[in-house]
């Protein structure tokens, strides 16, 4: 995008009461930022969802000075800023009706072509979280994803010092402008985190540090990727917000299962128990269920036993997906008549039968 483009969205993303999605709906009206801003409010006011209190002091000379200021800083820390409609934006958070319109970054980030998988968890690690979390990533090194966490204490920063010590492109969302670090703790892993990859962040320099900014950074930890793996948590955390999110943009979710008494794996249990992540206890596991391939292997062919034996409910499920090819878990159970937790277990089944095949995205097709 050109300057002025820059010049005219900061200023628009200035205003105190319009958020990404409105932005996103103005700019749709309007054709520009430019234009949203040049437009009478009488004009504005005809679009859906947009009245006179969203658009007070749109028109005011502070939004523009503002966002003069901010391209000074954005210059002088030689920031990348990325457009929401731009080719370069991240393709998977194009997606997300909440994604960012503008996308600061630094480093050497890389996401094209590359699978992306976020890596959650408490700030209160155990030793057999760290363990299992470094397991994780060192198995997936074949598969060359790229990493992205918060950057935060605990799961966050070993999932990123896992990806560096294994040579793999790691990401930081950050909840705050690219002005500051924190934990300052962490400034020591900047170097290494921007030569493997870099940090992101939809805030400006001069925004006030706030703890609700970690709830808005983690749309953008869940919208990056294709799933999300919630090492261990507690019966309430951040990162189960991040899963939630991450299930609103029908995304993967993975959580690593803990014995009933260990506090720091309420939270994944809770998770698996209601259905809103997958059970992750090897690695592996991952690129099964995201069907991830490894480039000097042909696919394998899938061969089905002849003369399978399906029981009513198997027969059911599989007559659907014959008819109406790949479909989600939960519109299998809706379509079929069968509570999502009978689905569920019956499609275990099916794929050990050889006769169903588990896609991302939580889908499934017949072979």
């Amino acid at each position: 995008m050109t300057e002025n483009d820059l010049l005219y969205t900061l200023a628009l993303q200035h205003i105190p009461k319009i958020g990404d999605i409105t932005a996103k709906r103005l700019i749709s009206f309007c054709g520009s930022a430019e234009a949203v801003l040049k437009e009478k409010k009488q004009n504005l006011i005809k679009i859906d969802g947009i009245g006179l209190s969203i658009l007070e002091g749109i028109h005011s000379s502070n939004h523009l000075k503002a966002a003069e200021n901010e391209i000074e800083f954005i210059k002088a820390n030689n920031i990348r800023v990325t457009y929401f409609k731009d080719e370069s934006y991240p393709e998977r958070l194009k997606h997300c009706i909440d994604g960012p319109i503008l996308l600061f970054q630094s480093g050497n980030i890389n996401l094209k072509n590359h699978r992306i998988i976020s890596i959650v968890g408490t700030r209160k690690i155990t030793t057999n979280g760290i363990a299992f979390c470094e397991k994780l990533v060192e198995q997936l090194i074949p598969y060359n994803p790229v990493i992205v966490s918060g950057f935060a204490y605990g799961t966050d920063i070993t999932a990123h010092k896992a990806a560096i010590k294994n040579n793999l492109q790691t990401v930081g969302c950050l909840a705050h402008g690219l002005n500051q670090i924190y934990p300052k703790s962490h400034k020591k892993y900047m170097v290494d985190v921007e030569q493997n990859g870099g940090f992101f962040s939809d805030f400006w320099s001069t925004d006030v540090f706030d703890r609700n900014n970690f709830l808005k950074r983690n749309r953008i930890i869940a919208g990056l990727s294709e799933a999300t793996i919630v090492i261990e948590s507690a019966e309430k955390g951040g990162s189960l917000v991040t899963a939630d999110i991450a299930n609103s943009y029908n995304r993967d979710v993975f959580a690593v299962p803990g014995r009933v008494t260990d506090t720091q794996s309420i939270g994944c249990n809770n998770l698996i128990k209601q259905q809103k992540a997958l059970l992750l206890s090897n690695p592996l596991d991952v690129p099964y269920i995201l069907n991830w391939q490894l480039e000097d292997k042909p696919k394998p062919t899938v061969q089905k036993q002849l003369f399978v034996e399906l029981d009513a409910t198997e027969k059911l499920i599989y007559n659907y997906l014959k008819e109406n090819n790949k479909q989600q878990l939960d519109i299998i159970a809706l379509n079929c008549s069968l509570p999502i937790f009978k689905v569920s277990s019956t499609l275990l089944n099916m794929e050990l039968k050889g006769v169903v095949r588990p896609l991302p995205g939580k889908m499934f097709e017949a072979l």
